[in-house]
């Protein structure tokens, strides 16, 4: 069955992809994939997406630095993304958050960089993506003091949270979005919490190379499988697999501005 999906997370500039690229995008056409957000995690990963999106149309490109790669980031970085921002082609900044499961980078430092991505995706219209790794309640802080009490136009991305997590993320008018790691036999509460979350809110991604669905965990990831999280998704929901693939890309659109 074809279904008209869009992958909103995935890194198609990775090493993964290399070799094959054009047949990647050629199954994910095929399934009913419209758009692929690739998503940037560094200055040179987010040129590369710019160059990938003006390659291929399907790909809509994302911007930003990974908190994971923050302190590699070079003086003049961050400057070099506020301009790539501002493109009329980049969808959304990030990803951006935080991770504490990874020691590498001091939690201030990473701090600074999504209050960084939060002000710039205020300042130019867009949305923030927002990578959240072992790191709930900080990330939930952060995002609580910068919206003050309002709300903010952005994504938790790959959601694996709590039920109250998202709670909090849809008070702020966050979207939340399931990756393949909502297909795991282990995830029930995963899905307990997937089903609290208002149609209207849900997006579906791979975050490719990585965390394939169930029938295909342990190989690469690639933007076609986004169909095997809509169908699980669809379950949860008690709706059909097309009807939510018509709802997450309507939501998608919505919030990315695709045409």
């Amino acid at each position: 069955m074809t279904l008209n999906l869009i992958d909103t997370h995935c890194h198609l500039d990775a090493n993964a992809f290399q070799q094959d690229l054009t047949d990647v995008l050629q199954r994910a056409i095929e399934i009913g994939i419209t758009r692929i957000l690739s998503i940037g995690v560094s200055r040179s990963s987010s040129e590369a997406v710019l160059q990938l999106a003006a390659q291929h149309p399907i790909i809509a490109p994302v911007v930003g630095i990974h908190p994971n790669y923050a302190l590699e980031a070079a003086p003049d970085d961050w400057d070099l993304i506020r301009e790539m921002a501002q493109l009329p082609a980049v969808v959304a900044v990030g990803e951006t958050g935080l991770d504490r499961y990874w020691k590498d980078v001091p939690i201030d430092i990473q701090q600074d960089f999504f209050r960084r991505h939060i002000a710039l995706a205020r300042e130019i219209s867009k949305p923030f993506i927002v990578h959240c790794r072992d790191a709930e309640d900080d990330v939930i802080a952060l995002l609580q003091e910068e919206s003050g009490g309002g709300t903010s136009a952005g994504v938790m991305h790959s959601f694996c949270g709590s039920r109250r997590t998202a709670e909090l993320c849809l008070e702020m008018g966050l979207h939340i979005s399931f990756s393949g790691m909502l297909t795991y036999r282990r995830n029930d509460e995963l899905r307990a919490t997937a089903a609290t979350v208002p149609l209207n809110r849900l997006l579906v991604e791979t975050d490719a190379p990585y965390l394939a669905p169930q029938p295909q965990r342990g190989k690469r990831n690639e933007p076609a499988f986004t169909a095997m999280t809509n169908e699980v998704l669809a379950e949860i929901h008690g709706i059909s697999a097309a009807e939510m693939a018509e709802q997450t890309t309507r939501n998608a659109r919505e919030l990315f501005l695709l045409s």
